[in-house]
């Protein structure tokens, strides 16, 4: 069945095949995701050190093995420096802790008057049934403890084959390159290699935009804190960055974070109004302005997609999943705005009006004479 067979289809027969591919994709991805997951990080990391592992080869005259296994190693450097500064950062809180104790055993204290006074509820009723909670909390800690040391390993095995597959789409990527191109027939050689082409670049853009805008909002946040007198400014200024690449939801993370350490460290009460003040604000300057010029030219994207594609993905791979969404979804975009039969999902995707309705705006607004 061709392409026109199946558009003279009924509207029922094409959802139906429709709803039927997108349950088995569905099911394939949640399935797969112990491999598919590294496998797409790798790749959009293998994009962003493209050019630096082809400087090294072709300028440095290195061995594609050598240049690839060193651009891995930058990489793997730079985040764990990244990792070492939130580290050391940590620490120093942990030193915190007793205080951070003797300020949630005053705010309980407090909120339990304010329960009494409020609710006429005893406090010793509301004393027994933060007792029966805790117990139940503590009775689960060994599955927890579990469950734990389970995620870490998994985090590590992640890493660890994510920047394996990093080398091996670096050394292969001509081999990989070939094999696309010669998958479809050759009159559709052309469009492949175009969207070969256009995916690398807006990937790169993107990545580079996102780590200039994390860049950005960390040294705002940071340089503001610190003149608020926050202690750990800087731990909370690369907090509120790393958790910015999520959008929408990575700000609201860092709000409760900043907000929580704030509160149980700083002398005043009131320093924990300033600081989400200035979370609040950088998320409207960093979404209005930012966003748009540093990162919003490069994918094209609608509010609505991009918080549906954060929503599914957390839902489908969890966090790995939140952060995938919106590079997976602009690959999408790319593919689809250059097959003919794929273009409407393309615009869906998009938030540009298509450019047939604003040429007719556009005449319909010179044929209106203004009034004398």
């Amino acid at each position: 069945m061709n392409i026109s067979q199946f558009k003279s289809l009924p509207f029922y027969i094409k959802l139906a095949c429709v709803l039927f591919i997108l349950i088995a994709l569905v099911y394939v991805v949640v399935t797969a995701k112990e491999i598919l997951s590294p496998l797409i990080f790798s790749c959009l990391f293998s994009i962003l050190l493209l050019p630096y592992a082809a400087f090294l080869e072709h300028k440095l005259r290195l061995p594609r093995s050598a240049a690839s296994m060193l651009a891995v190693l930058t990489l793997l450097a730079c985040i764990g420096g990244l990792l070492y500064v939130i580290g050391s950062q940590v620490s120093s809180l942990a030193s915190d802790w007793p205080q951070f104790q003797d300020q949630l055993h005053k705010s309980q204290n407090d909120l339990m008057d304010w329960v009494r006074s409020s609710f006429h509820v005893t406090k010793h009723k509301q004393e027994t049934f933060v007792a029966n909670t805790a117990n139940k909390v503590v009775a689960s800690g060994g599955s927890v403890v579990g469950a734990t040391l389970l995620s870490l390993s998994s985090i590590l095995l992640f890493l660890v084959f994510t920047f394996i597959y990093t080398f091996f789409f670096l050394l292969y990527r001509r081999l990989i390159l070939h094999f696309l191109e010669s998958v479809f027939d050759e009159s559709n050689k052309a469009t492949v290699h175009e969207i070969i082409e256009k995916v690398q670049l807006i990937i790169r853009k993107y990545i580079i935009g996102l780590l200039i805008e994390m860049a950005i909002v960390a040294t705002v946040v940071s340089t503001t804190f610190m003149i608020l007198g926050v202690k750990y400014a800087i731990l909370l200024g690369l907090i509120t960055g790393l958790f910015n690449v999520i959008p929408y939801i990575g700000i609201f993370s860092a709000l409760v974070i900043s907000s929580v350490v704030t509160f149980a460290t700083a002398p005043s009460q009131s320093t924990v109004i300033y600081v989400m003040i200035t979370l609040v604000v950088t998320h409207l300057v960093d979404s209005n302005v930012l966003l748009p010029l540093v990162v919003g030219s490069k994918v094209r994207i609608n509010a609505l997609i991009t918080v549906l594609g954060v929503i599914i993905g957390e839902m489908i791979w969890g966090i790995p999943g939140m952060f995938l969404s919106i590079p997976v979804i602009a690959v999408l975009k790319i593919i689809f705005d250059r097959i003919e039969s794929l273009k409407p999902w393309g615009i869906i995707l998009g938030d540009e009006e298509p450019k047939q309705n604003k040429l007719a705006k556009t005449a319909k607004v010179k044929k209106v004479k203004p009034a004398v």
